[in-house]
This record gives C-alpha cells, sequence and structure tokens, in this order.
C-alpha cells in the first residue's frame, strides 16, 4: 500500500535563521507557509465578503468554537451543512476550540476539572465546554484544522496557576485527541507554560508524545511585553517537531510576524488588519498611519504608493478620510482590503525571499525601516474579537 503524502512538507530552512518554506495540505486545498489566517470569528472575516477574501490573496481564514455555539447555534450549522456552506467559504478554515476565552471571559466562566462553564456573554444561559463537546462543535462545523481545548492563563498569574493550566491542557488534549473527528479534519495541540520555559518545555514534549497533525504556541499577545512574547516562543519551537507546522496564536503586527517566522513560526492570526481598519488607521510597510488624520485631507495619493491592492488601485488617502467623515461604511471596507492585503502580501515576499535564499536581508530591511505605532500597540493588547 502506498504511504499518504504528508500533512506539512518542508521545501526550505533558511541557514541563517529559522525560517521555513513550506505547505500544509488540508481536505480543502494547499497552503503555502508562512501564512496570515483573517479572522472571521464569527463566520464573517470583519467587513469583508469571500470573493474580497480570495482577491487579497486568502488562503485559509478562522473561526470560533465558542461563539458559533452560541450563535447560530450547531442546530442550525448542522442544517446547513457545516461551516463552509453556510458561509460560502469553500477553501481551508482552522477553528479556534474556545481556550482564548477561557481567558479573555474569565468574569462569566468557571473553570472545571472536566471543563469551562460559561454565561453566554449574549443572554447569560449556560455552555459547557469540555474536550468532548469542543471537538464535537468542530465536527459539525467541519474545520479543516480544529484545535485542541486549552486553558490560556493569564501572563501575571503565580507560577502554580500555570502549571495547573498546563496539566489541564495536557489531561485535555489527550481527550480531545480520542474523540470522533470530520472527514479529512486535522487537529493542532496547544503549548501552554507562560513566561516559564521549564512549563513550556514540559507541555511541549507531553504534547509532541501524543503525536498530533501540528502544534500552536498559546499564552502569547495576552497582554505580555513583546520581549517577554517573543521569548515566550523561543522557549517552545525547539521542542516542536520540525517536520509539522508551527502556529502563534493572536499575532501580531507585521513587524512581529517577521521576527516569528525567523523563529521558526509557520502561521499566525490576528484581529489587528480588520479592527484598525475599522478605527481609520491603515497598515503600510513603514508603519501603521491614520487616514482620518488632517494630513491626508487633500492627499490625492493611494494609502501606499506600490500597493496593488483594490483601494490603492482606485481611492485616495483624501477620499477614504472623508468617507470616515461622513460616517460611509465604504471607508472601514476599504481599509480592510489594504491592510489584509499588505498582511498577506507580505507573508507572499517573505515566502518568496525564504525561496530565493535572501530572506535574512529582507527581514533586516523590512524591519530596520518599520516605525511601531502607539495606537496599534494598544489595540494589541486587547486581543479579543
Amino acid at each position: 500500500m502506498a504511504e499518504s503524502a504528508p500533512v506539512f512538507e518542508l521545501l526550505q530552512t533558511d541557514v541563517r535563521s529559522g525560517a521555513r518554506l513550506g505547505r500544509l495540505t488540508t481536505a480543502r486545498g494547499p497552503i503555502d507557509t508562512p501564512a496570515f489566517m483573517p479572522v472571521g470569528t464569527q463566520a464573517s472575516v470583519k467587513a469583508l465578503d469571500p470573493r474580497e477574501l480570495r482577491e487579497v490573496g486568502a488562503q485559509i481564514i478562522l473561526a470560533n468554537t465558542y461563539h458559533l455555539a452560541i450563535l447560530p447555534g450547531l442546530e442550525i450549522l448542522r442544517g446547513a451543512g457545516g461551516l463552509h456552506r453556510f458561509m460560502s467559504w469553500p477553501f481551508p478554515i482552522l477553528t479556534d476550540s474556545g481556550g482564548y476565552q477561557v481567558f479573555s471571559l474569565a468574569s462569566i466562566r468557571k473553570v472545571k476539572p472536566d471543563g469551562v462553564e460559561f454565561r453566554s456573554h449574549l443572554d447569560g444561559c449556560k455552555l459547557f465546554l469540555g474536550p468532548r463537546e469542543a471537538m464535537e462543535i468542530q465536527r459539525v462545523l467541519g474545520s479543516d484544522i480544529a484545535m485542541v481545548l486549552d486553558e490560556c492563563p493569564p501572563h501575571d498569574c503565580p507560577v502554580r496557576a500555570v502549571r495547573a493550566a498546563v496539566e489541564r491542557t495536557l489531561r485535555w488534549a489527550r481527550l480531545c485527541r480520542e474523540q470522533p473527528r470530520a472527514a479529512g479534519q486535522l487537529v493542532f495541540a496547544i503549548v501552554q507554560g507562560g513566561a516559564h520555559p521549564a512549563l513550556r518545555e514540559e507541555c511541549a514534549r507531553a504534547l509532541v508524545g501524543m503525536d498530533f497533525d501540528g502544534y500552536a504556541i498559546g499564552g502569547v499577545s495576552v497582554g505580555e511585553p513583546e520581549a517577554e512574547m517573543m521569548k515566550a516562543v523561543e522557549a517552545t519551537v525547539p521542542f516542536l517537531p520540525a517536520r509539522q507546522p508551527r502556529y502563534a496564536m493572536g499575532l501580531g503586527t507585521p513587524p512581529q510576524m517577521v521576527e516569528l517566522v525567523a523563529r521558526g513560526v509557520d502561521l499566525f492570526d490576528c484581529v489587528l488588519p480588520t479592527r484598525v481598519a475599522r478605527n481609520g488607521t491603515a497598515f503600510t510597510r513603514r508603519g501603521a498611519l491614520t487616514i482620518k488624520a488632517g494630513y491626508n485631507k487633500a492627499e490625492f495619493g493611494p494609502i501606499e504608493a506600490g500597493c496593488t491592492c483594490y483601494a490603492c488601485r482606485h481611492f485616495s488617502r483624501a477620499y477614504i478620510r472623508h468617507l470616515f467623515n461622513v460616517g460611509e461604511i465604504l471607508a472601514l471596507r476599504l481599509l480592510s482590503v489594504h491592510n489584509c492585503h499588505l498582511y498577506l502580501q507580505l507573508m507572499a515576499d517573505v515566502r518568496a525571499h525564504l525561496a530565493a535564499g535572501t530572506f535574512p536581508e529582507f527581514h533586516r530591511e523590512f524591519t530596520a525601516g518599520y516605525v511601531p505605532s502607539k495606537n496599534v500597540r494598544a489595540a494589541r493588547a486587547s486581543r479579543g474579537y
């Protein structure tokens, strides 16, 4: 019998950094890595339709188990034939398990040995999410990549609480591993351990021993300083298999992604491109700029010179600023198109430089030329969807 094709093919590794060029195969098509996943928490990437997502280069999007279990609910999703048909997106989808909501919705949940009891953020009704429930929901959704249920602790909690979260994460991962899957569904585990390298190593080694299809680095971008976030990733990557995909959850700004590619990360997701767009901020290769600012009043050039997105090809900063000033929804749609295009094109450029052997030069030039924005840092500090 012929061997099945590997889930992840490592095509090239940069010898001067940890950066990797790869291809992740899913039931609904391949994903070239490094890759960014636009966030469509509630079966929609905010302000963008599926056609626009494909036009800006999206290969895969992310949706959320907790939110979809509440609305529209499993009965509707089952009747629709799964999430892909429901939202008319026939390409790969990764579903977060709801583990992040254990952190972000701490005021309305209670962690128990066998799962988490939530009070719905909408109407207060109870929702229990354990390993079996999380995997069942993702099986109904029919996502191409399902995440195990984990506990994501706050970055500043005591070490004993982080250890308890690691132990619970491992226990839940074993149960998730045993659950039935949708046809062709891959399952990724999530490494926790906070800012404690020994706990991250322990968690990673135990999860690798369970043999999942891929591994995520969790417990980052939860309010910790950027330097601490980088250290958490660096403490995790060495203990993850080289021949399987690595996913940094909830990250990040453009330079953060480039830095983490250099540290061996393959997949990213983040709400920033669409979130800051709704507030009038555009990402560029040199940093973020405020379109609503007065200096754009008579700026008749594009958001970013040389950008090939629909917004930059057809509209000026002055026009988009005008749309914001008069409250037209087209403003946030155009900025969402531009920001998602920038993120996805950045990953395409990273892949091209990896293939050409010039990634270290690109890495150095890009990070040196990018000016961080205080507004974007403030938005990142609240990762919620």
